[in-house]
């Protein structure tokens, strides 16, 4: 595996991101059809992770994001300077005071328990990172003047408008140009597609962009519908993975994008919305490894395990470079964010490494 960093005395930031970031809205216990209050935090497939990369793991982090230039947009840019996240790459966009030239995300949030399932209800069309476009941010300034060692970015940011995708393979573009590392999370949400393009626009975009990614993120459905990977055999189930049909995927990949150095899946059986088994696979130089098992793991809110599992993954690459540290630092930090509520991790490096060790869950005092 040869990811080939760039030094981090010639980078502002170790790792950036570009990607939505919404306004979570969370019942608690209850139910959104039911609730009178929610408690408020930040959220966004992309984002989740540069969050755990600085807030769990110390590294310099960045986001790239819009948002409308109202008090839901300024308490969403507090929540990230709360989470320690750099925000100078956030445009603040006018809006004309009732949303429609553009607004700010919102996603309702069940952390579901036993029997009833998680549930999410988000309100985001039109907000203003999906109207920007590759002329909104200058990525030569982020990328090449001040410097970034990774950027991260993925499918749900990409599946937002037209322009996202199209804002994604320029932001790829010059990261690829400068030396930056490359992740991507397919994440392949059919809803968020099927407004522009459906299935055939997803592969076109993805497959645009694939052709810059170093380290691949993504279960059989993701290689299946955003890259046109259809293998036989598949499994039916979104929570399980078919060994077999996701190796060939594999193969089929490293032959077709040859820039490809890792890729790696989450596995999850769900017993019920808050018990679990968990754990992860990670492929690098022609070989599988698996991360430890977490048996009927007990769930608090699963939203943001698998960014906290890419967050690890990411930090274990950057600072050890060993596929199958790596993947054990990704499934201990995604399964240590699920006890919390929220899509961020509240984990810290030390709690993530003595659970890798194998440390159970004593009261410590």
């Amino acid at each position: 595996m040869d990811l080939q960093l760039r030094p981090r005395e010639e980078c502002r930031f170790d790792a950036v991101s570009l990607g939505e970031i919404m306004l979570r809205f969370d019942p608690g216990e209850g139910r959104v059809r039911t609730a009178r209050s929610f408690r408020v935090s930040e959220g966004g497939g992309e984002y989740n992770v540069v969050r755990g990369l600085h807030k769990c793991f110390g590294l310099k982090t960045a986001v790239i994001t819009a948002f409308a230039d109202n008090e839901v947009g300024k308490l969403l840019v507090d929540c990230i300077e709360q989470g320690g996240v750099a925000t100078d790459f956030i445009r603040m966009v006018k809006t004309d005071g009732i949303g429609r030239s553009c607004r700010n995300g919102l996603n309702f949030t069940e952390r579901g328990f036993g029997v009833r399932g998680a549930l999410g209800c988000s309100d985001r069309a039109n907000t203003a990172i999906s109207q920007m476009g590759p002329e909104d941010f200058d990525f030569d300034y982020i990328f090449g003047e001040l410097g970034v060692r990774w950027l991260h970015t993925g499918g749900i940011y990409a599946a937002l408008s037209e322009r996202a995708g199209e804002t994604a393979i320029a932001a790829c573009e010059a990261a690829h140009r400068y030396g930056t590392v490359i992740s991507y999370d397919l994440n392949y949400r059919p809803s968020m597609w099927n407004a522009i393009g459906g299935k055939a626009r997803a592969q076109e975009v993805n497959r645009a962009l694939a052709r810059y990614v170093d380290v691949m993120l993504g279960n059989e459905e993701d290689f299946t519908a955003c890259l046109g990977f259809e293998v036989p055999g598949n499994s039916e189930s979104l929570d399980q993975l078919n060994l077999e049909g996701y190796q060939e995927m594999l193969r089929r990949g490293a032959a077709e994008f040859p820039n490809w150095k890792v890729v790696a899946t989450t596995l999850r059986t769900v017993h019920s919305a808050t018990v679990n088994d968990w754990k992860a696979i990670c492929f690098a130089d022609g070989a599988l490894a698996f991360s430890r098992g977490y048996e009927a793991m007990e769930v608090l809110d699963r939203v943001g395990g698998g960014d906290s599992f890419a967050s690890g993954l990411i930090y274990g690459l950057m600072t050890t470079g060993d596929p199958k540290k790596a993947v054990e630092y990704g499934a201990a930090h995604g399964a240590l964010a699920m006890t919390t509520p929220g899509d961020t991790s509240m984990a810290s490096v030390d709690e993530v490494e003595a659970l890798m060790a194998g440390k159970g869950a004593r009261v410590k005092r």
